[in-house]
C-alpha cells in the first residue's frame, strides 16, 4: 500500500483562457467511482452549451481505478493529459472536469494537451491540496487511575486520540505510523507499568 498520497479538500473551479478559448477545471473529492460520475454529470449538466467537457479520475489510495475521456476532442489530446497530471502530483480519490468553450483558434495536438494538462495543474495549484498518509488504528485500555496520565502523554507528544470510551477499564483509540508501532509499545509499557493491553486494528489514511 502507498505511505501517503494526496487530494482536494474541496470542489472548487480555476479557469484559463489559450488563444480565445476558456478552459474551466472543475476539481472534487471523490470517495468512490460513482462520486467520481456523478460529478462529471452534474459539471455536464451545468455546461450543456460548452464544445468539449473532458474528464479524468483516480480512486484508490493505490490508484486502482483510472478513468479519462475526451468528450470529442482528438483522441489523447484531453483525457489522458488531465489523468497523468492527477498521477504525477499524486492526486487520489479526485476527479477533474476541464470544459472548454471554443474561441475560434485551433489549438493543434500539442496545444490541446498542455492546455487540458495545465488546466488540472493550475486548478491544483490554485485550490490547494492534502496529504494523507497511512498509519494503524491502535487501541489502549488502561485503568481508570492511569488513564488522565496516558491521555496528557499522548496529546503532548502529538499523538491524535481519535476516541475514548469509559467502562470497567477506559478504551483509548490511537493512530500509529507503522514504523512507530515497536516504541510505543516499549512507552505504553512503561508508562502503566505494564498493565496497559494494547492491540493493533486495521490499515487507514488520516491528514498529515
Amino acid at each position: 500500500m502507498q505511505d501517503e498520497y494526496r487530494t482536494v479538500a474541496h470542489a472548487g473551479v480555476h479557469e484559463i483562457e489559450i488563444n480565445r478559448s476558456r478552459f474551466l477545471c472543475a476539481l472534487a473529492p471523490a470517495a468512490t467511482e460513482q462520486e467520481a460520475q456523478d460529478f462529471i454529470a452534474s459539471v455536464r449538466k451545468e455546461h450543456a452549451d460548452a464544445t468539449h467537457n473532458c474528464w479524468a479520475y483516480v480512486i484508490g489510495a493505490d490508484a486502482s481505478v483510472q478513468k479519462a475521456s475526451d468528450d470529442g476532442e482528438p483522441g489523447g489530446t484531453a483525457g489522458v493529459p488531465m489523468l497523468q497530471m492527477l498521477l504525477r502530483r499524486d492526486m487520489r480519490y479526485v476527479v477533474a472536469v476541464v470544459t472548454r468553450y471554443y474561441g475560434g483558434v485551433k489549438l493543434g495536438a500539442g496545444g490541446l494537451i498542455r492546455a487540458y494538462g495545465g488546466a488540472v495543474g493550475e486548478a491544483l495549484d490554485t485550490l490547494g491540496t492534502l496529504t494523507r498518509r497511512r498509519f494503524r488504528l491502535a487501541t489502549v485500555t488502561v485503568d481508570h487511575q492511569r488513564a488522565g496520565k496516558v491521555q496528557n502523554d499522548l496529546r503532548a507528544t502529538g499523538r491524535e486520540v481519535r476516541d475514548v470510551r469509559y467502562g470497567e477499564a477506559v478504551t483509548l483509540e490511537i493512530g500509529l505510523p507503522d514504523a512507530d508501532v515497536d516504541a510505543f509499545r516499549g512507552w505504553l509499557a512503561g508508562v502503566t507499568a505494564g498493565t496497559a493491553d494494547f492491540e493493533l486494528g486495521a490499515e487507514a489514511y488520516g491528514d498529515a
